[in-house]
């Protein structure tokens, strides 16, 4: 941790199955820390088997610590966009359920209104043959993952080229 910046800040991304993107995420230079979990839905303290019964309204989650002057949300965003298809609904690849869905959860009004430019500008570029699909969502109870999944593929010496 880059001990001159006191200043830490957090960004949720749901992008499918949350072990690929905390990889990616936690190797980036300026990510401080990363943890994996459910948020957006409606059911406090949900389990694994509960998520993916679909039975929370939660998404896969990966939240990330981050140092603004190391890297930028902006950034993040564009790490965010780049690892996963964001025009699927409910689903990324073979994973199907509201709980893969891609989604921002902002933590604040910047976080927001960065969002949403980089949602027009990759809707007007038609780098996609579909419009964004990922929702906007306000960050509220996030919560952490049963620790088996913290740092997954790490934990099994596995690439992200395998999954």
């Amino acid at each position: 941790m880059n001990k001159k910046s006191k200043n830490i800040e957090q960004a949720d991304f749901a992008a499918g199955c949350f072990w690929k993107p905390e990889e990616m995420f936690r190797k980036l230079k300026g990510v401080i820390d990363t943890r994996v979990g459910y948020e957006g839905g409606y059911v406090p303290n949900p389990t694994y088997e509960q998520v993916c019964g679909l039975k929370t309204g939660h998404a896969e989650t990966l939240q990330v610590d981050y140092d603004p002057e190391s890297i930028s949300y902006t950034e993040l965003l564009d790490k965010f966009f780049e690892i996963h298809d964001p025009t699927q609904v409910n689903r990324q690849g073979p994973d199907v359920g509201e709980n893969y869905r891609s989604a921002i959860f902002y933590h604040d009004e910047n976080q927001k209104k960065l969002a949403e430019e980089k949602i027009d500008k990759l809707d007007k570029s038609k780098k996609y043959s579909r419009p964004i699909a990922t929702k906007l969502e306000p960050a509220k109870d996030f919560y952490r993952a049963e620790e088996y999944h913290q740092q997954y593929l790490k934990k099994r010496n596995m690439g992200i080229e395998l999954i």
